[in-house]
């Protein structure tokens, strides 16, 4: 297997349960604060394939993550009605921090299980499979924490603009969300286009990378601690 399939082999499994884990907890915590709509719609299950879409889930990632790029994708969006939320601006807040934490958890579990394979390992040299599944952990470690920190961007549509949306007094916020309909071609020239064509220009290697680096460091220290316990 050539490097390339390797690597990418190794990234689409940890990508495409970070992005489900991520959408079904949008749509719980909606339910839990008064909107059943994803729940209605069978949207909350762990089957990737009620929330994978092909492009956003899984080819686009991939190919960004194999260029060296700037990971980032998306997942057939869990609907959630603010109306029906019992506080729409507190509780679209919380619903929009659920998909990140839930990452920054599940960046916790995969810290402890790393770091039971290498203790349980005990200095053997790993084979194949073994460095495979230890890869695939190191991966889903990762993809977490960056997925975690890079929705909390202030840009429409990702989970920080929602937090920012219900800081802001109610006629910033409108004029705020506005921004909503044309986020995504923003999202494509801040992070995909510019990049390519001014040098040095790296919005996420200059935000994001620092946080990303510092939490990724903890999470790795708590896999060792697991692993010297």
């Amino acid at each position: 297997m050539s490097d390339t399939l390797y690597q990418g082999a190794a990234l689409i499994l940890p990508l495409v349960m970070a992005i489900v884990f991520h959408e079904v907890a949008h749509g719980y915590v909606a339910r839990l604060l008064g909107d059943s709509t994803a729940d209605d719609m069978g949207r909350l299950t762990l089957n990737p394939l009620r929330h994978v879409d092909p492009v956003g889930t899984v080819i686009l990632p991939g190919m960004l993550a194999l260029a060296h790029m700037p990971v980032f994708g998306w997942a057939k969006p869990v609907p959630v009605v603010p109306r029906q939320l019992r506080n729409p601006r507190r509780d679209m807040m919380l619903v929009a921090l659920a998909g990140p934490g839930s990452n920054l958890v599940l960046a916790a579990l995969g810290a402890v299980v790393l770091g039971l394979m290498v203790r349980l390992a005990d200095g053997a040299p790993a084979g194949p499979i073994v460095g495979f599944v230890a890869l695939n952990l190191f991966n889903f470690l990762s993809i977490n924490v960056f997925l975690a920190l890079f929705n909390l961007l202030p840009i429409p549509p990702f989970d920080g603009s929602h937090v920012v949306e219900g800081l802001l007094p109610r006629r910033l916020a409108a004029a705020y969300a506005g921004i909503r309909r044309t986020g995504f071609m923003l999202v494509l020239l801040l992070l995909v286009v510019l990049p390519q064509v001014i040098p040095g220009f790296d919005p996420v290697g200059r935000l994001v990378g620092p946080p990303v680096d510092w939490v990724l460091g903890h999470y790795l220290r708590l896999a060792d601690l697991v692993a010297n316990a």
